[in-house]
């Protein structure tokens, strides 16, 4: 309890002291433009944004308090689907504490993505699916938990396509020799109907689209050559995003749970849970040539429900040194966030940190709203937003919400080419140019059919140091709308945050 409410309380610290990062603008964006899938993922996670915001992009400190309260109820549900699973009060408080302190969670579900749902709902479907497993066949508890797992399964595909790996480990535990009797009720069967309606308009859309999202993930990103590589990466990442010692923990949970399998149908159920989606996320991270290692936490996660069913396993000096390397890697990590350390350790470097995205756009859409309002008064026109690329993009986009129109320049499809086709943006009237200095473009050079008529810019400084610089370039069509003697306005340094 003490361990998940100081969580809990630095999770909403840094709520109200940041913006959001490059991806999470984008699911924000997803908020304005309903769609059963996106390009990168199928469409809960809008959903959600959308629930936050209103109808709109929420605002980036209520989406970051809604995800602290849902990350803190994380390990929670992990207890109970421990104690579902056969796990006493004491086993599921191991549990308890894995999921707290491991830092790919206690770190990486603070932000709006889908994984925060997909978690929740992974554990979720384990705990229900052992209750399942555990009830007599023909029983109506044996009938309520099934549906409630094709529900759960469903919803957790909609979170992230590698809901359905999960799915598919279910279904494979349930063919096996203990479980087939099963399939004499009507249970499994109306839970594979519920799952399906649930992902129906996801695979309609997809199949009416072209496969937009499948060939995003599968073509697009697609570099085998750097199969070896890519592995090499997501297996290393794990080193930094688990932990050494959590790693040795887990390869001692799975070595129990492989092992106790063919005795125990939740054991069995935990292990198909683990291994069917690790070997398709594994090779998909090979494939990707912008494989993370995120990717494959799904897998992790029985293993968390199965220590709290046998945490003898773990001995007492590994089980400490796992929680205490947990604890320091998160405390170094929002410390990392919410002080200018980045600044102090990687001096001029520290502008290629991602921390700073969660700074950059407060002083941010002060400038893009403050050169939107100028431009309607100068140009009397509604302008275009355009930026370089998705991440700056999504952040303009997540800003300024239905009232401007964003377009996208970047160099490959994303989904801003179907909110707002290129043909469209480019033979609007006026133009606002949004870049950072990660794309240091002439802006005049990417629209060469168009003058500069105003620049405005401004600097993001953490630790007396700039670290961030954004600047927006006015571009009209035609000199009688230009204003092309107007002089750029000086650069403006925001106050450190």
């Amino acid at each position: 309890m003490i361990i998940t409410l100081v969580l809990g309380v630095l999770r909403t610290y840094v709520a109200m002291v940041t913006a959001y990062g490059d991806a999470e603008a984008l699911y924000a964006s997803y908020a304005i433009f309903p769609q059963p899938a996106y390009l990168d993922h199928p469409g809960l996670i809008g959903l959600i944004a959308r629930v936050i915001g209103q109808g709109s992009a929420p605002d980036p400190r209520d989406a970051h308090l809604v995800t602290t309260a849902l990350a803190t109820l994380l390990p929670w549900i992990g207890f109970a689907a421990a104690r579902a699973a056969g796990a006493s009060v004491v086993g599921g408080c191991f549990t308890l504490l894995v999921l707290a302190l491991v830092p790919e969670l206690a770190i990486g579900l603070y932000a709006l993505s889908p994984d925060l749902p997909l978690a929740l709902l992974w554990l979720g479907a384990l705990g229900l699916a052992a209750l399942a497993t555990r009830a007599t066949p023909k029983s109506f508890r044996a009938l309520w938990t099934t549906l409630a797992v094709g529900a759960v399964v469903g919803l957790a595909s909609l979170a992230k396509a590698s809901g359905v790996l999960l799915g598919m480990a279910l279904l494979v535990h349930s063919l096996t020799a203990s479980q087939r009797a099963r399939w004499r009720t009507v249970g499994p069967w109306a839970a594979v109907a519920v799952a399906v309606v649930l992902v129906a308009p996801v695979v309609v859309w997809e199949a009416r689209e072209g496969y937009p999202m499948l060939h995003h993930r599968f073509v697009s990103q697609a570099d085998p050559t750097r199969a070896l590589i890519n592995l090499g990466v997501v297996l290393a990442g794990q080193l930094a995003y688990v932990t050494p010692p959590f790693l040795v923990g887990a390869w001692l949970v799975w070595r129990d749970l492989w092992r106790s399998r063919r005795e125990d149908p939740v054991s069995a159920m935990l292990a198909w849970a683990t291994v069917v989606p690790a070997l398709p996320l594994l090779l998909l991270c090979m494939w990707s040539a912008k494989a993370e290692p995120h990717w494959v936490a799904p897998a992790f996660l029985p293993l968390a429900v199965h220590v709290g069913r046998s945490g003898s396993l773990i001995g007492r000096k590994l089980a400490r040194s796992s929680l205490i390397t947990g604890a320091a890697v998160t405390l170094l990590a929002f410390t990392w966030v919410v002080t200018p350390l980045p600044v102090w350790l990687l001096g001029r470097y520290a502008t290629h940190d991602v921390s700073q995205d969660l700074y950059a756009w407060g002083p941010g859409r002060d400038l893009l709203l403050e050169a939107v309002q100028r431009s309607v008064l100068e140009t009397h026109r509604m302008p275009v937003v355009v930026g370089p690329h998705w991440v700056v993009c999504a952040q303009a986009q997540a800003l300024v919400a239905r009232k401007i129109p964003v377009g996208c320049n970047s160099p490959r499809q994303d989904d801003f080419d179907r909110w707002l086709p290129r043909r469209q943006w480019l033979n609007a009237p006026v133009v606002l140019y949004v870049q950072d200095d990660r794309f240091p473009v002439a802006a005049a050079n990417e629209l060469p059919d168009r003058y500069v008529s105003a620049i405005s810019r401004t600097n993001v400084q953490r630790g007396g140091r700039v670290v961030r610089s954004i600047r927006i370039t006015r571009l009209e069509k035609s000199r009688e709308t230009a204003g092309i003697n107007r002089a750029p306005e000086p650069a403006r340094a925001a106050p450190p945050p």
